[in-house]
């Protein structure tokens, strides 16, 4: 009885302070644009100051902004939302996990309202727990095959490039031809590269820049390859072909990888999706048979402990047949 009470005070107090943040959004805004530029026009600015002023806000509610500015973490749920192409700010995921957390909890109390206090309890917290997680599990998820998206495209990327160095053409305008010519993320983050040694940024930081918004294995392979050409010498196009060749064959074998993990992985959905199916059809067919689980405290004890065991399971089998190349 005390747990709804308690949601609907954290749910009016979060709205609450959003609306009063909200009234004071616009001066707020205009005193923070005023306060920048006269920094940036300020003689004698230090690039500290300048790298400040390009930082992406957190919020768009400037208190809220500052206040999150605050953690390290929150950061770094920025940098992910960043690398997984999603426009939304780190402030609106935690919004967002706090909205998902009190349905989910909602629900969850609902669900097990006939149980005991404690277990009402337990159930309630876990689905609240799993409702916090989801927002930030959907970006992670993106992030990946983003990831995965770009690693496919890269290769090509590179015999592009290859081939506008070998025609004569300097690095940085060979780079200004992935941006028209390859298809996204890879043109996305080759005109950020672009663009940032455009307005003045060296050409070693905009590529030590691109491999910290893509932290992959090929992109710090050819992220070296070139500071190292940049300054030492040598032939750029026969650097990129062979990095290219590298990088297909990297792939090969990770292929092979896939077919000789594929039994683990398929016993990895068997046995996580067995459990859940054998209850649902197990209710349907006998539904005294498994009622007791859901009615007796030693059932609850027993569902408790059957989805621990399936989430490290989970956890264990997927560790087992990830194999890196």
């Amino acid at each position: 009885m005390l747990l709804i009470p308690a949601i609907l005070f954290v749910t009016v107090s979060v709205a609450a302070f959003s609306f009063l943040i909200v009234l004071d959004q616009r001066s707020a805004r205009a005193r923070l644009i005023r306060h920048r530029v006269a920094s940036a026009q300020a003689p004698g600015a230090s690039s500290e100051a300048m790298a400040l002023l390009r930082d992406e806000m957190l919020s768009r509610i400037p208190a809220f902004d500052t206040l999150l500015r605050r953690s390290e973490r929150v950061s770094r749920l920025q940098s992910l939302l960043d690398q997984a192409g999603l426009s939304m700010r780190a402030g609106n995921v935690l919004i967002y996990s706090v909205v998902s957390m009190l349905v989910f909890g909602a629900g969850g109390y609902l669900l097990t309202d006939t149980f005991p206090f404690h277990e009402n309890l337990m159930f309630t917290l876990a689905a609240g727990a799993l409702g916090a997680i989801v927002p930030y599990s959907y970006a992670s998820r993106q992030r990946n095959r983003r990831f995965q998206k770009f690693e496919e495209e890269f290769p090509e990327a590179i015999d592009t490039l290859a081939r506008a160095v070998r025609a004569g053409h300097a690095f940085t305008m060979a780079v200004e031809i992935l941006c028209n010519e390859l298809a996204e993320p890879v043109a996305t983050e080759f005109r950020k590269l672009f663009e940032e040694q455009k307005y003045g940024m060296p050409v070693r930081d905009a590529l030590l820049n691109l491999a910290e918004r893509m932290p992959l294995m090929d992109v710090k392979f050819f992220v070296t390859a070139v500071m190292l050409q940049r300054e030492t010498g040598g032939n750029l196009a026969e650097i990129l072909d062979n990095l290219s060749y590298m990088i297909r064959e990297r792939f090969k074998i990770l292929r092979q990888v896939r077919v000789y993990t594929a039994q683990g992985r398929l016993t990895m959905m068997l046995l996580m999706a067995l459990p859940p199916v054998i209850v649902v059809t197990m209710l349907f067919l006998n539904p005294s048979f498994i009622r007791p689980l859901f009615d007796d405290p030693i059932g609850h004890m027993l569902l408790a402990a059957g989805i621990s065991l399936q989430t490290i399971g989970y956890f264990v089998i997927r560790r087992i047949i990830q194999i890196q190349v």
